[in-house]
């Protein structure tokens, strides 16, 4: 979307966690860890803005493993700001987390509730939130966070076909799918005592592509000395149960569920307001209906299969 925006882009990313297939081949890449991105963004380099999407994100992992997520999710957000500011980059467009409200107090979920993460992981994005706000302030920087909630879908253009690849796949949907094709012989659901109406935990689900659409109108809507905050969703909850619903319903096949233990740190209920998005950026979904969302997921899975060797 950058690209077809007219924008010259470079992708800094270790591949670690993702794959080189998913850069477009009009961008330029540069293997090379975050902590590292100094080396890239110079102020000789002439870069104008900033997308920062790097980040750990399982959220069980992070409770297991936190020095991990403080080192990659907070300390080198602390580096790629510091650069951002040795190079007089402008613009700063930072991917944030629906996990920074923890269990919310109120629902659907403004951008003015309280913060208290229930996990490392949204400890660590809540930290670099503080970060981006005291930037702005001291230095003139023009942030913004877009708080994600759940994302899925796939993005399918022509032969060029993008989903979520996570391995070991930690996503519902595409873990859904996987049960749905044989791959998985069940799907589990961890918990089903959470205080929802089926018991299993609700999440608000957003299509990759409306979510890519917002930071576009945010570079545009980035204003200096703010730190802007919007969430990103669809307003609507859905319970893991209604998502294994929605995937036979998309496929067409068996999805058997086994009920596990609660994950620490899972929130029961995360379900956004995005008025503060539609209002101040003119933000609104496209592609809003979990069915839709699943399609494209769906359809991003059997390509993809199909494509491996």
């Amino acid at each position: 979307m950058l690209l077809d925006a007219g924008h010259e882009v470079v992708v800094l990313d270790d591949l670690r966690t993702g794959h080189r297939v998913a850069i477009a081949p009009e961008a330029v890449h540069v293997e090379a860890s975050l902590h590292d991105v100094a080396r890239v963004l110079t102020p000789e380099a002439g870069f104008d803005a900033v997308l920062h999407f790097a980040a750990l994100i399982a959220a069980g992992e992070s409770m297991t493993r936190p020095e991990l997520y403080w080192h990659t999710n907070t300390v080198g957000s602390l580096a790629l700001i510091d650069a951002v500011r040795a190079a007089r980059v402008p613009k700063l467009i930072f991917s944030s987390t629906a996990a920074v409200y923890g269990d919310p107090t109120e629902v659907p979920i403004p951008e003015t509730a309280v913060k208290a993460p229930t996990n490392t992981y949204g400890a660590t994005k809540l930290a670099v939130d503080m970060a981006l706000t005291s930037e702005a302030v001291a230095h003139g920087l023009a942030a913004v966070s877009l708080r994600y909630f759940n994302v899925a879908g796939a993005h399918l253009d022509g032969d060029v076909a993008l989903g979520e690849r996570h391995d070991p796949e930690s996503h519902l949907i595409p873990i859904a799918l996987e049960v749905a094709a044989g791959v998985r012989e069940k799907l589990q659901l961890f918990g089903d005592d959470y205080p929802t109406p089926d018991g299993t935990c609700v999440r608000d689900y957003i299509h990759v592509a409306d979510l890519a659409r917002a930071h576009l109108l945010a570079l545009d809507a980035a204003t200096g000395g703010q730190h802007r905050i919007y969430n990103l969703g669809n307003g609507n909850g859905f319970s893991n149960r209604q998502v294994a619903d929605v995937v036979r319903e998309v496929t067409g096949r068996p999805v058997p569920v086994e009920v596990a233990p609660r994950r620490d740190g899972d929130p029961a209920e995360l379900v956004a307001s995005s008025a503060l998005a539609r209002a101040e950026l003119g933000w609104v979904p496209r592609k809003p209906t979990l069915h839709d969302m699943v399609a494209d997921a769906w359809a991003f899975y059997q390509a993809h299969r199909l494509a491996r060797p």
